[in-house]
């Protein structure tokens, strides 16, 4: 039995700090998990920058609410699930992705939850687990199901290298270029073909 274990951001949807970092104006919010591997330390650093502004999650959820899906995604996931199960392992909040499932046709997705105040203002995350894509993964696998992941940042490798196949997604030059024994695919077509690849060998 396989599962398919997909990062979302940059893979399936836009960056989500990156397009509140364009219509909020403050570029310090475009920094993602491609540039930092520390996700406690990013959060961190994200809190304390929409605090400074006095921004929070209404803000934040009014820009998800015009995000759509990149091209061909839920093309590609709709496909991809005829095929075998599917489950997102994000590091996201429930806050962000619900619209973002909703125009991906509700596949399953694992993601955190932000802690908010009642004027809206984000005090701080609650991770679902230690680790979290690896755990999931990890655990998946003592289920008696055979992963195969596919991600574009730091926060995806330890998923992507745990599992019976792994693929980069549009990542970086640079992490492309630290991992190159992984391979790195830019379409969405392509994808589809290596992880039929790998379910079927």
């Amino acid at each position: 039995m396989h599962i398919v274990c997909l990062d979302l951001e940059g893979v399936l949807v836009p960056e989500i700090w990156i397009a509140f970092s364009e219509k909020s104006g403050i570029p310090e919010l475009r920094r993602t998990t491609r540039d930092e591997p520390d996700y406690e330390k990013l959060m961190a650093f994200r809190i304390a920058i929409l605090k400074e502004h006095g921004l929070g999650l209404r803000e934040i959820q009014e820009v998800i609410a015009k995000i759509d899906p990149l091209p061909g995604a839920r093309e590609f996931l709709d496909a991809l699930r005829e095929e075998t199960q599917v489950v997102i392992l994000s590091d996201t909040f429930t806050q962000f992705a619900t619209p973002l499932m909703r125009k991906l046709n509700w596949p399953a997705i694992f993601c955190n939850e932000l802690i908010a105040a009642p004027s809206g203002e984000i005090t701080g995350f609650r991770m679902r687990c230690e680790n979290s894509k690896l755990t999931t993964v990890r655990a998946l696998q003592s289920c008696g199901f055979e992963t195969v992941a596919a991600g574009d940042s730091y926060n995806d490798l330890a998923m992507i290298r745990a599992g019976k196949a792994g693929f980069l997604f549009r990542s970086t030059d640079k992490i492309k270029a630290d991992n190159p024994d992984l391979p790195a695919l830019e379409t969405f077509d392509d994808l589809l073909s290596a992880i039929r690849g790998a379910i079927n060998n």
